[in-house]
């Protein structure tokens, strides 16, 4: 009991300082909602100062970039399509309406995944491995911080 204690202490803690050491190192950024708030904010501003790209990896990694915007912004209307519906019915969901939504919602994933795997592909050819490595992981933060909005927004299926 005491030795969890102590870890729970220990880690808050080490968590109660990240909003401000966060918001003074971009490119470090571990607290979620600082980086949230950032996105939000203006994201490819953020991704920049985080990327700190040169010249000529910045001319070969934008296009690429808004190309893989693009591609989201897809899978998140397909998404957002399946949710609303959702969200709107004001009786229960029949079986069938179950299933499509279901179906919808993993088209969405499909479509994300797909944009993902190009972005990867791609990116790794025009930025240095590391770089390149920077810039999926910083990716990934965002969308697991606007999937855990997404399900802390819309409820489960009764």
């Amino acid at each position: 009991m005491k030795k969890n204690l102590a870890v729970i202490l220990c880690a808050l803690a080490m968590t109660a300082g990240l909003p401000a050491w966060a918001e003074g190192n971009a490119a470090d950024v571990t607290d979620m909602k600082v980086l949230n708030d950032a996105v939000r904010k203006d994201k490819k501003a953020f991704v920049a100062s985080v990327m700190q790209l040169t010249d000529a990896e910045a001319k070969s990694f934008w296009p690429l970039y808004d190309a893989y915007q693009r591609g989201v912004d897809v899978a998140n209307r397909q998404r957002a399509l399946a949710l609303e519906g959702l969200i709107a019915r004001d009786r229960p969901v029949s079986d069938a309406y179950a299933k499509n939504l279901a179906r919808d919602l993993l088209t969405a994933d499909e479509t994300e995944l797909s944009a993902r795997r190009t972005l990867q592909r791609k990116v790794m050819r025009a930025l240095p491995p590391r770089k390149a490595a920077r810039y999926l992981q910083l990716e990934a933060k965002i969308r697991a911080e606007q999937s855990y909005d997404i399900a802390v927004t819309f409820p489960l299926i009764k």
